[in-house]
This record gives structure tokens, C-alpha cells and sequence, in this order.
């Protein structure tokens, strides 16, 4: 995966100007200067299709800060800088080759809050959803919700104009700012406002002169008209609002420091209405039709977006439509013409069905069609390229039907959905931009749109920002004379033309620089683009509810070690520029480190970026041929299984001697679990049984050497299930640990000897431990698609409470009547479900809900040297919390290493639901007995 530099020269000077622009940075500014080769490779891409090295990245601590910044820029020959902040812009405006500015790690705080004046003075880092939870004890909110909401910046929704769903209540961003801070490239401090207020010299002078073309040149009736600068603002009948026309300029006029924002009340009695059409024509035709009945929200999504049970209505496409109170809610079904509607008023619920559509971004990026484990192919992938269009809301439905007839012309597919109330469609379509072809119909289909919206009075953009995705074709919707006025502009704000440069004003072509170019077509560099960075990784802790993705984060905060950064860097691995040692990569390994192979974004992330699969076989490729480059923990701990088969209690002796835990590879924190007395197949074997068999439980490496317990426990409550169970007939091992350690040779052999002990087995095999049962269902057929057995047997994988429900519906379990708490194991969110294990507690009484998140010991992981704090802070963003308050609940953990984790850290005692149901049993039988 090694690249040549085919310009050594240009490339040893650019290296020394970066040095020195380094050295100066860091001796001017008090913030964080990172001009490393990670740092680099984190700040290439956004959420667009496009890619542009920067120099090295700066964190300014202050308004200061970024005036030091910009003077040391302006002496090292006018270098570029680009404010960035959650990374999520779809244009491309979040990327660039100087210097990179990330506000969100110390520019991000609330400055002040007036509930009175309903306003909040905020920083450019700041989350938006850290201002809404400010705000709410209030009352109040932040109007304008992007679907990134939990991750999104202020400064990026003003500096991208953004909006949200409910736009038609509360406008766009520009329309609750009351005043910016900013700095020019040339260090002026301004403060905008209205009135003319921060105006630069000439700027005003330049729009007097324009008048005529300003009242003229904007296309009408466009609730969602971000395209171009919104130089409009500044007529004197709009009160010559130059903060207003600030908003939507994509960092190319100056960098916002501090915002004075307006805040809106919040409905008090919040009902979603979610109606059902037969596609999303019907759905765009009615949406404007609902505008009278003073919805706050009308969004719209097609069935393509939808995976799985949702609890919509009927229909191939939906208006999701919050209102205020009951009666309006009934109002607006009476006056829709839907197929069908639900109506929703508990707060989880309607949170349940906003996550459908809120999810949509990366939903739609992922089209029906499946990929294999390192490859993204057969035409399931789709893009931003043309993103959110937005027409007159009573043109949308005509638009809608004219744009599905010219993707037809180009053989493309879409996947719509977006703010139908506001006439904006958001689209990700399966371009081919991978090859030269390929990118060349992209332009094409880009060209013969943006003429498609402008026929219809549309904007080319109505969210996003034009950035370098749609710049280059502006001039199709304003003409040239205005398209100039905005270079003009341009020039007056920021005459070097260092800010953002390439983006809105004077564009790149919108072909260019894109970041599949030079990646290969298959491999770990392929899947690792399937990423388009919409960041929900990057949800700030402690999380809440039952995800996971992505706890290594919300543990350091830092974006390597976010999904998201960990893609990154794998897809800048695989193009070999700025990390130019491929598999050797020491940047990717120590981001890799933390990753703790939850599988939480296989099920969280949108798009099914799989970083669990992705660090194996990094892993795998990064130690081959060198085996004692290894930690000592993949040969201890990564071969787990083979230790304890073949000395069994024998390394409960070898682990008390002295060293035995640096030599083990084990970190001084931990105490290694005790090996069993007696396996439990010994126990197994011992017993006699008259029941034919009807299911084969699984001995797993933890239940039958460290937990036998769980395994007595499952098979009483099976066999009181009416259930006869056996055992496989040879020794079997799902290959967890060697997959997690990425010792994929060894877990193919492994696996294959599996599937040699099961060839003669039949019917549901039972697994007790969830990362076993997750790694027969999806690692051992990914690693084997070749061999049938490994999809025969993923398929017949059970989990003990699906193995219940299905083999005995009829049985009725203990009645215990008790609260629980404890942990959900992260595989088995993510991979396995938990549905019918909630269902199972319910029929015994079992009352309360089980963390979410991961207990933060993942396997080796929480064992390793240097992973113990994280580790630590993992547990405590959900399961910790929920056991100090657990009083006298029982501590459910079907994970092996949720209980270790919980036994570790807690006086708590974490047990399976096998044995919690076992003792139930177990009490029934003596109380009928006595």
C-alpha cells in the first residue's frame, strides 16, 4: 500500500515551510498546534465526496488565539485557513491544504444564558444539543435541528446557514442570530448586527452601487435559499443586516469567535403526527397543503431509508409533522389525504420514529444490495454528490417526478427524503465515482439538475451550503453579473483570498478532488470509505438509552478515536500520501488501540462502518511475518481458548507466581478470573439424562473453564422447558479471541475444526455467551464465505432467550417479581438484538432496564497495559451509574466480561439470566415440595 512521491523536491519544501509554520504557530499561540501525520489525516475529508490535505491543524483556546493564528498564516505567504467544526458539511467546506482550525475542542461553551430575553451568547464549538439542554429547563430551545444535532456546531449551522426539521416554524439560522463576532483574515475584530453594524469598509458602498441587482437577482418564494452570499440582507428595506448575510458564507469572510443567538419556546405538549403515502410524490404533493395547520415540523422520507420493524403507518413514504397539543394533531390528520397515520405523544416514542428519519443521512447511503466484509460493491453505495436541492413547496411534488425520470435517463438510483414543508430534498444517489467514466456522468447529471432546479425556481442549495459541490454552478441559478458581485464581496471581506479558498467564490470544479481518487477498488481502504462522516460517532457522553458506538470517544473526546477518525485513517492508509507505510502504520495501530471491537457501530453507525472487522484485519496484515512484534496479550489472551483446554485449572497456580501478570501481558489492575474446578462439559458428562435431544448448547470457552455455573443453569431451565439438550461431540471454539486480536490465520483454522465437530449437527445450537453467539453469526461466515458449513451453522445460532421462545412458547418461566438492572452486552445490541430477552423478563417479572453503552472490558481489551482508564470511564457512562443506584435490584450481565467488569469495579455481583431463572426454578420446586 506504499506510494511513491513522484515530486520529491516540491515535497521536501513543502515540508520545510510546514516546519517553520509549526514552530511559529506554537510559539504564538496558547492553543493546541498539531501538525502531525494523524492530525493531518484527520482533517482531509468532511461529510462530502471531497478530500484536501491540510498543513496541520491548530485548536485556538480563544478569540485571541485565532487572531495569532491568522497573523502567523498571513507572514507565511497568505496560508489558507478553514474553521472547521463537527466536520459534517456535505459541500466540501470543512476541508483545506493550510491550516486547519478545530473550535471544538476549547471553543465550545455557552458564554451566557438570558431566559428572560430568550438569548444565549455562545462559542463556535459549541454542540448544538449542549445549547438545547441549556436551554430547556427554560422552556426554550435553539430553533433551527439539523439531524446532526447532537454533534453539529454553532459555528458550523451559522457558517453553513443551517436549518432542520423544523424550519417551517422557526426558520433557518440566519433567522435567529442577533450578532456575530468575528475576524478577518487581516485580523480585524468586527461585531455584525443589523443596522449596518460591523460592516467592513466599501462593503456597503458596494452594495448601494447594486441595489437594482440585489432586489432582482434572488429567485422568490424560497423558504430554503442557501445558495450563494445572502447579499439581500443587506438592503436597507431588510435593514441592512450584515450578521444575517454573514450566515451561509462557509468561512470565506471571516472566522466566527462568539455568536449572539435567539431562542424560541418550546411546544408544551409535543404530539408527532406520522402520515403514510403512496410515495414520496404523493407525500411532496400534500406537504404544502399541511402549511396552514401551523405544523412545526413537515419531513418527508421514502420507504428505501427504512430497515427492519418501524412502527410507521402504511404507506411508501411518510410526512413526519410535530404539532402542538391533541386537538391540532387531530386537525391535521382530518385534513391530510393519507393512506394511513399514527399519532404519537410519549416522548420515547416519538424519539423511536425521529430516529428513523433523523438517521436518514447515512441511511441512504447504504442502498439494498449487501457488501462483503473488506469490499463496498455491487451498486450499494450512494453519495451526497447533489444533496438538498430545495424548490417552492408547490413545486415539489412536479419537481420530484421530473428528477426520478432524469436519474432514470442516467441509470441512477436515489433514495429521497428531506423538509418537504420548505420544498428541500435531501438525496444520496449511487454515483460511480470511482472511475474516469463514472465521474464524468456525475458532472454531467450535476450540470443537467442544476438546470432541473432552476426551471422550477429552485436553489441549488437549501441546507447544506453551495461549498465546492455546487459552487461552480451558480451562475445556471443567479447569472454571472450577480455570481461576480459575490466575488466582489469576497474581496472586500477578505482581499487575500486566504479564507476557505476554492470554496463558494471563484470554486474548484466540482469533479475535482474527490476523495476515492487513487483508492483502491477493493480492500480495507474500500470499506473504510463506505464512511461519508456524518459523525454520529461523535455524540458526546455519557450517552443515554441502549447504543454504543461509540465508547473509546465518549472516553477521550479525541477524534481518532471515533469511528469516524479511526475510517479516516485507514482511507488515507490505503491512498498512501500522508500515511505513507501502509500496513506498518504506526498512527492507524495506536488509533486502532482503543477501539474495543464493541461491533457498536456495525448496528449505530448509519452507514455499517464495521471498525471491529476493520481492526482485525488491520491487525492481522500489521504483524504479519513479524510474530513477536505482537503484544504478549495475543499470545496469552488472543489464544485463551487452547491455554485453558489444555492446562485447565493448572494456570490458576501459574498466574499467582511473581510477574505472572506482566508476563501474561496483563495490566497490574487487573486480577486474571480463576479457572473452574470443573468444566462444565465434565459436569455435562457426568449426568444422566432421559430427554431426546432438541437443541445442541454451545460449551463456550468462558461458560465451560470460567463460568460453569451459567451452563448448569441454562440446561436446568431448558430441561424445565421441556427441552432435551446435548453438547457438540468434539471440542468446538467460535474463534472469538483470535478474531479480536486479529489472528485471522488462526481463527480460520480454527473455525474450520468447528465446523468439522458440528458437519452432523442439526437443528438450533444454543450459545450462552453473546460475543461468541455474535461471532458465529457474522464473524465465521465472513471469514469462511466459501466453506457452506460456516453460513449453516451462523444461521442456526440461538441465544438462550431466543431459544426459549422458540423451542418452548408454550412453557411459562418463574414468576420473580423483582427489579433488575445491569448491563446489555455491546454484541448483543449490536448484532444479536435483545428483543427476546426483554421479552422473557417481562413473562418472569423481571421490571427495569439494562444499561446500553459497553461495560468498557471488552475481552483482553480492559486487561491490556494502558487501556484501564479507558476502560474505567467506559463503565462509567452508563452501567456504573445505573449500579449505584440499583439498590436491591438483581445485577443481570450475560456477558462473561460485563460480570468481570462489574466484580472489578462494584461490590456487585453480576449474573445470567440462565441462573437468575434457574434459582427461580429451583425455589418453586422446594416451596411445592414442602
Amino acid at each position: 500500500m506504499r506510494r511513491g512521491l513522484r515530486h520529491p523536491g516540491l515535497v521536501g519544501r513543502h515540508q520545510e515551510h510546514a516546519s517553520g509554520l509549526a514552530s511559529d504557530l506554537r510559539a504564538a499561540v496558547a492553543g493546541d498546534v498539531d501538525f502531525s501525520v494523524t492530525a493531518r489525516a484527520l482533517a482531509t475529508m468532511d461529510a462530502s465526496n471531497y478530500r484536501r490535505v491540510p498543513a496541520g491543524t491548530v485548536a485556538p483556546r480563544d478569540a485571541a488565539d485565532v487572531a495569532a493564528v491568522l497573523e502567523v498564516c498571513r507572514a507565511h505567504g497568505t496560508t489558507p485557513v478553514v474553521a472547521r467544526g463537527a466536520g459534517t458539511s456535505i459541500g466540501g467546506q470543512a476541508t483545506g491544504t493550510g491550516v486547519v482550525l478545530d473550535l471544538t475542542r476549547h471553543m465550545g461553551g455557552i458564554v451566557s444564558l438570558d431566559p428572560s430575553e430568550r438569548t444565549a451568547v455562545v462559542q463556535p464549538g459549541l454542540v448544538l444539543d449542549r445549547l438545547r439542554a441549556a436551554a430547556r429547563p427554560y422552556g426554550l430551545t435553539f430553533g433551527p435541528d439539523p439531524s446532526t444535532h447532537s454533534r453539529c456546531t454553532l459555528g458550523g449551522m451559522i457558517g453553513n446557514n443551517a436549518c432542520g426539521a423544523h424550519s417551517v416554524a422557526w426558520g433557518t439560522t440566519a433567522d435567529n442570530v442577533r450578532s456575530l463576532e468575528v475576524v478577518t483574515y487581516r485580523g480585524d475584530g468586527l461585531t455584525l448586527g443589523p443596522g449596518g453594524r460591523g460592516a467592513p469598509p466599501d462593503l456597503l458602498n458596494l452594495v448601494d452601487r447594486h441595489l437594482a441587482l440585489l432586489r432582482t437577482g434572488y429567485p422568490p418564494g424560497l423558504p430554503r435559499r442557501i445558495s450563494g452570499y445572502a447579499l439581500d440582507a443587506l438592503l436597507p428595506e431588510r435593514g441592512v443586516d450584515v450578521a444575517r448575510s454573514f450566515c451561509g458564507s462557509e468561512g470565506t469572510l471571516g472566522v466566527l469567535t462568539q455568536a449572539t443567538v435567539s431562542l424560541v419556546p418550546l411546544p408544551t405538549d409535543p404530539v408527532l403526527v406520522v402520515l403514510g403515502y403512496a410515495d414520496e410524490s404523493a407525500a411532496a404533493e400534500a406537504a404544502a397543503g399541511l402549511l396552514p395547520y401551523g405544523p412545526l415540523t413537515v419531513e418527508g422520507m421514502a420507504a428505501d431509508l427504512v430497515r427492519g420493524a418501524s412502527g410507521l403507518p402504511r404507506g411508501g413514504a411518510w410526512l413526519f409533522c410535530e404539532v402542538d397539543g391533541a386537538s391540532a394533531a387531530a386537525r391535521l390528520v382530518k385534513a391530510a389525504d393519507a393512506v394511513d397515520a399514527t399519532v404519537v405523544r410519549e416522548a420515547a416514542g416519538r424519539r423511536a420514529l425521529w430516529q428513523i428519519r433523523e438517521d436518514a443521512a447515512g441511511t441512504a447511503t447504504r442502498m439494498p444490495g449487501g457488501t462483503s466484509r473488506t469490499e463496498s460493491g455491487g451498486g450499494a453505495e450512494a453519495w451526497p454528490g447533489w444533496e438538498d436541492c430545495a424548490v417552492p413547496p408547490p413545486r415539489l411534488g412536479a419537481y420530484l417526478r421530473e428528477f426520478r425520470a432524469l436519474l432514470t435517463d442516467f441509470g441512477l438510483r436515489r433514495t429521497p427524503y428531506g423538509h418537504f414543508g420548505d420544498g428541500c430534498v435531501h438525496v444520496r444517489i449511487d454515483f460511480d465515482l470511482w472511475t474516469g467514466k463514472g465521474v464524468r456522468d456525475f458532472r454531467r447529471f450535476s450540470e443537467a439538475v442544476a438546470d432541473l432546479v432552476v426551471a422550477h425556481g429552485g436553489s441549488l442549495s437549501g441546507e447544506h451550503g453551495d461549498g465546492q459541490a455546487r459552487a461552480e454552478l451558480l451562475p445556471r441559478m443567479y447569472g454571472q453579473e450577480l455570481v461576480d458581485l459575490f466575488g466582489a464581496v469576497k474581496d472586500v471581506w477578505d482581499p487575500d483570498g486566504a479564507l476557505n479558498p476554492g470554496i463558494l467564490v471563484r470554486p474548484r470544479p466540482l469533479d475535482e478532488g474527490l476523495r476515492f481518487e487513487g483508492l483502491p477498488v477493493v480492500g480495507l481502504g474500500r470499506s473504510a470509505a463506505r464512511c461519508v462522516g456524518v459523525a454520529k460517532c461523535r455524540v458526546e457522553g455519557p450517552s443515554t438509552g441502549p447504543g454504543v458506538m461509540c465508547p473509546s470517544y465518549r472516553a477521550t473526546g479525541e477524534e481518532r478515536h471515533s469511528t469516524r477518525g479511526r475510517a479516516r485513517l485507514l482511507h488515507e492508509m490505503a491512498l498512501g500520501e500522508v500515511i505513507t507505510d501502509g500496513w506498518r502504520s504506526e498512527e492507524v495501530r495506536e488509533a486502532l488501540d482503543l477501539c474495543l471491537s464493541c461491533k457498536g457501530c456495525r448496528s449505530d453507525c448509519p452507514v455499517g462502518v464495521d471498525m471491529a472487522a476493520y481492526k482485525a484485519e488491520f491487525l492481522d496484515r500489521h504483524y504479519a511475518r513479524r510474530p513477536f512484534a505482537r503484544p504478549r496479550s495475543h499470545w496469552t489472551m488472543g489464544r485463551l481458548p487452547g491455554w485453558l483446554a489444555h492446562f485447565g485449572r493448572g494456570l490458576n497456580a501459574a498466574m499467582r507466581l511473581p510477574f505472572a501478570a506482566r508476563l501474561a501481558g496483563v495490566t497490574p489492575e487487573r486480577t486474571m478470573p480463576r479457572v473452574a474446578e470443573r468444566p462444565f462439559a465434565y459436569w455435562f458428562a457426568q449426568r444422566a439424562s432421559t430427554r431426546a435431544p432438541s437443541l445442541t448448547l454451545w460449551p463456550d470457552t468462558f461458560t465451560n473453564h470460567l463460568a460453569p455455573e451459567v451452563g448448569e443453569a441454562a440446561v436446568r431451565v431448558l430441561e424445565d422447558a421441556g427441552l432435551g439438550v446435548e453438547l457438540p461431540p468434539g471440542r468446538v471454539c467460535c474463534g472469538l479471541t483470535y478474531v479480536s486480536t486479529g489472528q485471522l490465520g488462526a481463527a480460520r483454522k480454527v473455525m474450520t475444526r468447528t465446523l468439522d465437530v458440528m458437519a452432523d449437527v442439526n437443528g438450533a445450537v444454543v450459545v450462552l455467551e453473546p460475543s461468541c453467539a455474535a461471532t458465529l453469526r457474522t464473524d465465521l461466515p465472513d471469514l469462511l464465505p466459501d466453506d457452506p458449513r460456516a453460513a449453516r451453522l451462523a444461521a442456526s445460532v440461538r441465544t438462550f432467550a431466543e431459544a426459549l421462545e422458540e423451542l418452548a412458547p408454550d412453557w411459562t418461566p418463574p414468576r420473580l417479581d423483582r427489579r433488575v438492572t445491569g448491563q446489555t452486552h455491546c454484541h448483543q445490541h449490536a448484532v444479536l438484538g435483545d428483543a427476546a430477552d426483554r421479552r422473557l423478563r417481562e413473562r418472569a417479572g423481571l421490571t427495569g432496564e439494562l444499561a446500553g453503552g459497553c461495560c468498557g472490558l471488552a475481552g483482553n481489551f480492559g486487561f491490556e497495559p494502558g487501556h484501564y482508564e479507558v476502560s474505567v470511564a467506559c463503565a462509567e457512562d452508563q452501567l456504573l451509574p445505573a449500579l449505584r443506584t440499583a439498590g436491591e435490584a438483581t445485577v443481570l450481565a450475560d456477558g462473561f466480561s460485563c460480570r468481570t467488569q462489574i466484580g472489578d469495579l462494584t461490590d456487585f455481583r453480576g449474573r445470567h439470566l440462565a441462573e437468575v431463572l434457574a434459582e427461580g426454578i429451583d425455589s418453586g420446586r422446594r416451596a411445592s415440595e414442602s
